[in-house]
């Protein structure tokens, strides 16, 4: 499956000009980006991901938003990651927290191929694994905590995810 962007227009339009994240193919891919980021050996670096469409691994500075880094495009997942170097690079950590495309936790096999693919050995799946919901209300997009399904509106959240496959919405109130 693929998201599509669910964030707000704005931010789309504002970083549609920015380049891609980088494609990370292979171990050396991984260590050129951690380098180029000004990572040290043994440091821990937090970087934005994606796996685009197509089914890569692609990797920008943490402060990026995932919609530059797919580059505008569908994602089968996407989120944040720790990575170290040292004899390797590996993989510390990984969550999907992005609110720019909200992926489930089922996305997980496809962060797990990718990774493998790119020659880095996944960790057991997203820590921690974030859900988020739509409110149907107010339609703010909204991260489930301690089984807490309200939207700071006021409104009950759905228990199964609830954004439009096909993208974006485009009436949000004002």
């Amino acid at each position: 499956m693929n998201y599509f962007y669910v964030g707000p227009p704005e931010i789309r339009e504002r970083v549609k000009d920015l380049p891609h994240g980088a494609l990370i193919r292979s171990p050396t891919d991984a260590l050129q980006w951690l380098k180029a980021a000004g990572a040290k050996p043994s440091d821990v670096t937090i970087a934005t991901w994606v796996v685009d469409a197509e089914g890569g691994l692609r990797l920008a500075d943490r402060h990026s938003e995932h919609v530059a880094c797919a580059g505008g495009g569908p994602v089968r997942s996407a989120g944040e990651i720790g990575l170290s170097y040292h004899h390797g690079v590996d993989v510390v950590s990984i969550t999907n927290q992005s609110t720019g495309f909200c992926p489930e936790p089922r996305s997980w096999p496809a962060v797990a191929d990718a990774l493998r693919h790119a020659g880095l050995e996944p960790p057991n799946g997203f820590d921690p694994a974030f859900e988020f919901r739509r409110c149907p209300s107010c339609h703010a997009i909204n991260l489930i905590k301690d089984d807490h399904y309200f939207c700071g509106c006021g409104a009950e959240l759905p228990r199964a995810w609830n954004f439009l496959e096909e993208g974006p919405l485009t009436d949000l109130p004002e």
